[in-house]
């Protein structure tokens, strides 16, 4: 089982995370700068974990390995998407409905609720990395799906900047490559890949991280 206080420790690092954020946020009036930042509080809950548990196991290391790789290209794609852009609509509508004073209820309803989310999404990667169990078939089995994961999310997210830069009309419709198979190769592959690290935890007599 995973040391308890050291998971929530975790969260604790992935709060203060979040509230410098979000002042940077204010600053630049511009939340959109959470998108960035998610992969990155996954990564930070699992390191942090690692490191205030001491529990550095084989498992650790081939987790920290996995989710350090995705979660470093993911907020590379998304900054690079968005350098010079204005605030993604998404929030420009949040932003709308809860005025007054949205600059400080952001602090929960963005910058908040997805440290606390980070945090709980890194559970499965966190019940592998505690276990002593000595790795086997089946964290080669995760690591295979994990791969199959992060292949779709990258070669899906490259075919849709591709696409966006060459279309000729926005009316047109990305139906080749990955995205012929499925409508978001790129989302399909986050959750593969997560699946694959449950798979890890499941390697290490963590079952109940399904949830």
């Amino acid at each position: 089982m995973p040391d308890w206080n050291a998971y929530f420790l975790a969260l604790g690092v992935n709060a203060a995370i979040g509230i410098v954020a979000w002042a940077w946020s204010v600053a630049r009036r511009n939340v959109a700068i959470v998108d960035s930042l998610w992969s990155l509080m996954i990564l930070a809950a699992l390191a942090s974990y690692v490191v205030f548990s001491g529990q550095l196991t084989e498992r650790a290391m081939l987790l920290l390995a996995l989710v350090t790789l995705w979660a470093l290209r993911l907020s590379a794609h998304i900054t690079i998407r968005s350098l010079g852009e204005p605030e993604d609509r998404r929030y420009q509508e949040i932003r709308a409905n809860n005025q007054p004073h949205f600059w400080l209820k952001s602090l929960y309803i963005v910058f908040g609720l997805q440290a606390f989310l980070a945090w709980l999404i890194a559970l499965p990667a966190v019940a592998a990395a505690a276990s002593p169990v000595p790795l086997g078939w089946l964290d080669l089995a995760a690591v295979v799906v994990w791969a199959a994961g992060m292949y779709f999310e990258v070669v899906g997210d490259w075919q849709l900047m591709r696409f966006q830069r060459e279309r000729t009309s926005r009316d047109e419709v990305l139906d080749t490559g990955l995205w012929r198979y499925t409508r978001h190769p790129n989302y399909f592959g986050e959750a593969l890949l997560w699946w694959g690290v449950f798979l890890s935890a499941l390697a290490a007599g963590a079952w109940w991280a399904i949830v």
